[in-house]
Parts: C-alpha cells; structure tokens; sequence
C-alpha cells in the first residue's frame, strides 16, 4: 500500500476525530455560556443573538465544514481497501459523500458569512430561511438532507465494500451505526419528532464517527508498520 494514501487517510481520520471534539467542546461552551434557544419568531433570535456571544456558535460552525472535507478525504481512502468485486460500491459511496461535503459545506459557510454579515448589519428581510436555528428553514433542510440522506447512503455503501477481516471490524461497526443514526435521524425530522431527530444525529453519528475515526487510526497505523522498507 502507497505511504501517502496511508498517510492521508490518518491525518483525515485524525482531522475528523479532532473536528468532532470541537464541536462537543463548543456544544458544551454554548449551554454553559448561554440559555438553550428555541426556535419561535426571528424576533426571539435577534435578541437572542445580540443578548448572548456566539462564539461557540461560530466555533462548532467552521469545524463543521472541516469535518466534511476530511469525512470526504476519508472515504476515498477506504476505496483502496474494498474488495476487488465490489468496487462500484465504493464509487456510490465517494460520490454520494462529496454530495454530503458540498451541501453542508454550503450551509455552515453561510451561516457563518452570509448570516452572520446581515445580523451585523441588521439587514433581517428573509434572513428566517436561512437560519440554521429554525427547524423549517430552507438551509435547515438542505442540511438535514446531507446528514440524514448522503451522509447515510454514503456510509452505508462503503460499509458494504469494504473488506470484512477483523482489522477493520470497528471500521465497520462505525459506518453501520452511522448509516443506522443517520436513517432515524431522517425519519425523526420528517416526522417532526425533534427528540429522535436530536439522539440520532447528536449523539448517534457522533458515537458512530468516535468508533469509526479510532478504529481508521488504529488500522491505519496497522497498515504502515506492515510496510516493507525500500532499500536505497
């Protein structure tokens, strides 16, 4: 196996597993900085915004769009080590998780652009459907299709491809429950049904990207020490 395909399938699981943990350090900066919002007029949001500081908002935010790429970078790792026969499976899986990088890409760079300049110049016309804070939000939903949908279909796919052996048993095990997380996570929020919608994709996918980042640094490093030097 090429070192720099092994190479930068750790520093993108690491990137992914360090993302994630930003993101719990920022949830748990926001509840202990401020109060939980709920969503009810865009009145209510602006003087939540102004009353209380978003940096942590921010924070979780940016690393978010991190995390996607890396996630992406990922992906195309573990299609070196699918099965010969199922090759196109992991084709279907890059894909759809480039679908996934692009769409919550968009979403979180807007809030923390788009959103972010017209709250600072009060410029509030229209600005609801794009808030990430209302549920029917049309980037709301746009974000919610990348991880309930792409983000499954994604995992999903790899997890058929990739070889079963034991080393990479918990490379498995974090794209199924992912691809599990991300369906409910669906369901919960076409449903309407926010606590299922919040378990699955909270603490779900993040329980699932712990095993499946840990578990890809481990067989990475794996696959490095079985390397045969070259002679020089």
């Amino acid at each position: 196996m090429n070192k720099i395909i092994l190479n930068t399938g750790l520093w993108s699981a690491i990137i992914c597993l360090s993302s994630f943990i930003v993101w719990i350090i920022s949830f748990v900066g926001i509840a202990v900085q401020s109060p939980i919002f709920y969503w009810t007029t865009i009145e209510d949001y602006i003087v939540y915004v102004n009353s209380n500081n978003q940096l942590f908002q921010y924070l979780a935010k940016s690393f978010m769009i991190i995390f996607c790429l890396a996630y992406m970078v990922l992906v195309i790792i573990f299609s070196e080590f699918v099965n010969s026969d199922r090759i196109i499976l992991a084709k279907i899986g890059i894909v759809f998780a480039i679908m996934f990088a692009l769409v919550s890409s968009i979403h979180y760079f807007a809030q923390i652009t788009s959103v972010r300049f017209a709250l600072d110049k009060n410029e509030y016309a229209g600005l609801a459907h794009f808030l990430q804070s209302n549920p029917t939000s049309f980037l709301s939903s746009v974000n919610m299709l990348g991880w309930t949908l792409f983000l499954a279909l994604s995992s999903l796919f790899i997890y058929l491809g990739l070889k079963t052996t034991p080393a990479t048993k918990g490379i498995r095990l974090g794209l199924l429950t992912a691809t599990v997380s991300c369906f409910l996570g669906g369901i919960g929020y076409l449903s309407q049904i926010d606590l299922i919608t919040f378990i699955s994709i909270n603490l779900g996918i993040g329980f699932s990207f712990f095993i499946l980042t840990i578990s890809s640094i481990r067989f990475i490093n794996a696959q490095k020490r079985n390397l045969t030097p070259i002679a020089v």
